[in-house]
């Protein structure tokens, strides 16, 4: 992303404000506030929001979302990026990807990737989970589920996403949630991407036939390259799915031809 089209680091805390004092987004804070304890309330396990015409197309840039949630242990703020790409003046739908960090770590860890938005014609989403990593992995699904929820409702308001390419992806963790959560969402997210996932373990029956894409670094020293190549890949695969397997010279990272290679296959 050139740097005129690249929002300041003042104007993203503008534009954040800014947005964080529309009623919605006030209702969206409260709603994530009260779920922020971990496992608390019910499971949660279906993302109810769904692609709408949007009455303002937000300029193009790199928004902080100015909704997250502060964790009290350690006083961080869990929010997330948008980053809406030049092609979205055009008001013509855009393929979305909800990019999940892995455990430990922020949505910023994927800001190395946030020029690619402008290169493919993309509409990225990052997003920091609640807590150290995604629930459904050391609690019950639900504070995760609300918050992407609220973030892609968010976002529909603000952006044409093409319905017929939503994809939810990650590293590690993320991966693996994105597997996981996917499967049980397939009636929105058409596309699934997982980089070094690991495991998966959908919390619902599945439903839709989403498409995937997984990778992963031959000198992955944390999820083992032989896990997904021998057993998750065939596994995806005996159950039905269209599954396109990128292996790398890399490590336990999402590297630049991995993420070029997953964009180039969203929006083929």
């Amino acid at each position: 992303m050139s740097s005129e089209e690249t929002i300041a680091a003042a104007d993203v805390r503008r534009v954040s404000k800014r947005w964080a004092s529309q009623s919605h987004a006030l209702v969206v804070v409260s709603a994530l506030i009260l779920c922020s304890c971990q496992g608390g309330g019910p499971q949660v396990t279906h993302v109810q929001a769904r692609p709408v015409a949007p009455a303002t197309i937000a300029a193009p840039g790199v928004y902080r979302l100015g909704m997250g949630a502060r964790r009290l242990r350690d006083l961080v703020n869990r929010d997330g990026t948008l980053v809406i790409p030049r092609q979205a003046a055009s008001r013509r739908p855009l393929p979305l990807i909800l990019l999940l960090h892995g455990g430990g770590g922020a949505a910023e860890d994927f800001q190395s990737k946030f020029p690619l938005a402008d290169e493919y014609g993309v509409v990225m989403l990052a997003l920091d989970s609640r807590h150290n990593t995604w629930d459904g992995i050391d609690s019950p699904f639900g504070p995760d589920v609300v918050a992407i929820d609220a973030a892609l409702r968010y976002t529909f308001e603000r952006v044409a996403i093409d319905p017929k390419k939503i994809a939810l992806g990650g590293l590690s963790d993320g991966g693996a949630y994105a597997l996981s959560l996917g499967i049980a969402n397939g009636d929105l997210f058409t596309h699934l991407v997982a980089v070094s996932p690991g495991f998966y373990a959908p919390p619902a029956p599945p439903i839709g036939r989403p498409r995937m894409y997984l990778a992963h670094g031959r000198r992955d020293n944390v999820y083992s390259v032989a896990g997904t190549r021998g057993r998750i890949v065939p596994q995806l695969k005996d159950a039905g799915y269209d599954v396109t397997y990128f292996e790398f010279d890399g490590p336990h990272w999402v590297t630049e031809e991995a993420a070029r290679r997953a964009l180039e296959w969203l929006v083929r």
